[in-house]
C-alpha cells in the first residue's frame, strides 16, 4: 500500500487536490475529521483541552467551540504549542490505527490529509509528501474571499504556520495551484499517471 501524505498552508487548496486524488482511487484520511472526532465531549483529548484552556471555550452543548480556541491559540505561540502538545500524540494514534485498518482492507493508495503534517511528525506515518502551494498574495485573497479574514487576520494565521520554504523544501512532490483548479486538478492526474501507479506496481 501507498501513503501518500498531504499538506499545504492555509488557503493552497488542499482540500481540492485531496477530492481529486480520492476521485482518482486514493483512500481518504482528513487531519480535521479526526481532529473533530477527537474533541468529542468527554473523550480522552477533550477532558485533556478543557483542562488546559477551561470551560470558556465551551458551547452549551458541550462541544469545543473551535472558533473561541484558535482565537486563544492562533494569537500566542505559547498557548498553540500547548493545544499541539495534546492533540498530535494522540491524533497520530488514531490516524496510525486507520491507516492499518485500510491496509487490512486491501486499499492500494490512502492519502493523509493535514496542514500540520510535518509540525505533528505525522511524515513519520506516510511513505512520501506532497505539498499544494500557491503565493502569499492568492493565499492572502483567497482567505479574505472564503473565509472574511481581514489582510491582517489572514497575515497571523500564516506567521503561526511552518514557514513556505521549510515545507516546500521537506516535500518529495510540489503542487502549484497559482492557477485555476482546473490546472491543478490536471497536474494531480499526471502525477497519479507517473508516479502513484508506478509505485503501486512496484509494491
Amino acid at each position: 500500500m501507498l501513503v501518500i501524505g498531504l499538506t499545504g498552508g492555509i488557503g493552497t487548496g488542499k482540500s481540492e487536490a485531496a477530492r481529486q486524488m480520492v476521485s482518482l482511487g486514493a483512500a481518504l484520511i482528513d487531519a480535521d475529521v479526526v481532529g473533530h472526532e477527537a474533541y468529542t465531549p468527554h473523550a480522552e483529548a477533550w477532558r485533556q483541552v478543557v483542562e488546559a484552556f477551561g470551560e470558556g471555550i465551551l458551547q452549551p452543548s458541550g462541544e469545543i467551540d473551535r472558533r473561541s480556541l484558535g482565537a486563544i491559540v492562533f494569537s500566542d505561540p505559547e498557548q498553540l504549542a500547548k493545544l499541539n502538545g495534546i492533540m498530535h500524540p494522540l491524533m497520530a494514534r488514531m490516524v496510525k490505527e486507520r491507516i492499518e485498518a485500510l491496509e487490512a482492507e486491501g486499499v492500494e493508495v490512502v492519502v493523509v490529509e493535514a496542514a500540520l503534517l510535518f509540525e505533528a511528525g505525522w511524515d513519520s506515518l506516510v511513505q512520501e509528501v506532497w505539498v499544494t502551494d500557491s503565493s502569499e498574495d492568492a493565499v492572502i485573497h483567497r482567505l479574505s474571499q472564503r473565509n472574511g479574514m481581514s489582510e491582517e487576520e489572514a497575515r497571523k494565521r500564516l506567521d503561526s504556520q511552518m514557514s513556505r520554504p521549510e515545507r516546500l523544501g521537506r516535500a518529495d512532490v510540489v503542487i502549484d495551484n497559482s492557477g485555476d483548479v482546473a490546472e491543478m486538478r490536471g497536474t494531480i492526474s499526471e502525477l497519479w499517471e507517473t508516479r502513484v501507479k508506478e509505485r503501486i506496481e512496484q509494491t
